[in-house]
C-alpha cells in the first residue's frame, strides 16, 4: 500500500513529530520512541480515515522487537508523519492486534 510505504519512508528519514498527547500515552504505556518506530516499520494499516475532521490519518498496528503489540494513529498527508496517539491494543476493545472486539 502506497500510503503505508510513504509513512514508513518518512519515519526512516526521521521526518516525524510526536504530539503532546502521544508523548503522554507513550509514557502511560511505558513505550519509548524506539518501540513506536519498530511498530510503524513492522506494521500494517488497520484503518484509514481519509475524511477525518482534523485531517487525513490512519491507524497502524505493529509489533516491537520485544514482541509488544502497538497501535499508532498518525497523519497520512503531511510532509512529516505526525504521531497523534499511541497505545497497546488490549481487551476488551481489541481482540487482537488487527481485530476490534465487537461486543
Amino acid at each position: 500500500m502506497a500510503k503505508l510505504g510513504q509513512i514508513k519512508n518518512l519515519v526512516r528519514l526521521g521526518l516525524v513529530r510526536i504530539t503532546q498527547h502521544a508523548h503522554q500515552e507513550m509514557a502511560a504505556d511505558d513505550l519509548l520512541w524506539q518501540d513506536v518506530q519498530e511498530a510503524i516499520l513492522s506494521g500494517a494499516l488497520i484503518e484509514d480515515y481519509p475524511e477525518h475532521r482534523r485531517g487525513a490519518c490512519c491507524l497502524l498496528g505493529g509489533i516491537t522487537v520485544n514482541g509488544r503489540q502497538v497501535h499508532v494513529v498518525c497523519t497520512t498527508e503531511q510532509p512529516v508523519v505526525v504521531i497523534i496517539t499511541v497505545y497497546e491494543p488490549l481487551p476488551p476493545k481489541w481482540k487482537s492486534l488487527m481485530e476490534r472486539n465487537r461486543l
